[in-house]
């Protein structure tokens, strides 16, 4: 009897293909073959769950986006249950730190992020969930900014989206000058400059 493949699982593993040449080699490396090798599978079978390399490389920047709002999403519901004001700010620090580098984990997902970043500013294919990204970024922002009373959201998330953003790139280039530490006594200082509503 031939062997039963969950195809979403098969994808999701693929994808997981592609993060590991994206690190390893950069974007330009992760080709349907190099992908395939990766993920030890034949080139056919890479083909038979992707149309094309465009279709791919889709695939796993939205798997990247789906992993991140998922945890953000647990990360929202702890902010708006905590009441004490200390637990709130806590909490705030902590869903904004899914999107920095602080762990292992986060570092290799940054990385993947700005090839992909990176790569979607000449390859149309990937714009669309290069801006879904980008968005999802400034509505998180905004949603905690309202959630704390700040004045000028509009504004202050975008501030507050291009710290994010500006640590992550830098903590991916030079991991050695901005460690998990600086990024934190940042985005605390950062949050420093809020409405008290934060503190």
């Amino acid at each position: 009897m031939p062997k039963l493949v969950d195809a979403d699982a098969r994808r999701r593993a693929v994808a997981e293909a592609v993060f590991r040449v994206v690190r390893a080699q950069g974007l330009e490396q992760a080709s349907l073959r190099n992908v395939a090798e990766a993920a030890d599978l034949a080139i056919g079978s890479v083909r038979h769950y992707f149309t094309n390399h465009d279709e791919l490389l889709t695939f796993a920047l939205d798997e990247l986006i789906a992993r991140v709002e998922r945890r953000l999403m647990a990360r929202v519901n702890q902010v708006y249950a905590a009441t004490a004001a200390a637990d709130r700010r806590a909490a705030v620090e902590d869903l904004l730190g899914e999107l920095l580098p602080l762990d292992p984990d986060r570092h290799d997902e940054a990385v993947v992020w700005l090839e992909f970043t990176n790569a979607a500013r000449t390859r149309p294919a990937l714009a669309p969930a290069a801006r879904r990204l980008h968005e999802g970024i400034r509505a998180i922002a905004r949603r905690v900014l309202e959630g704390v009373g700040a004045a000028e959201v509009a504004v202050e998330a975008e501030r507050l989206a291009a710290l994010l953003d500006g640590l992550a790139v830098d903590a991916v280039l030079q991991p050695d000058l901005i460690t998990p530490d600086v990024m934190r006594a940042v985005l605390g200082r950062h949050l420093d400059t809020l409405p008290r509503a934060v503190h």
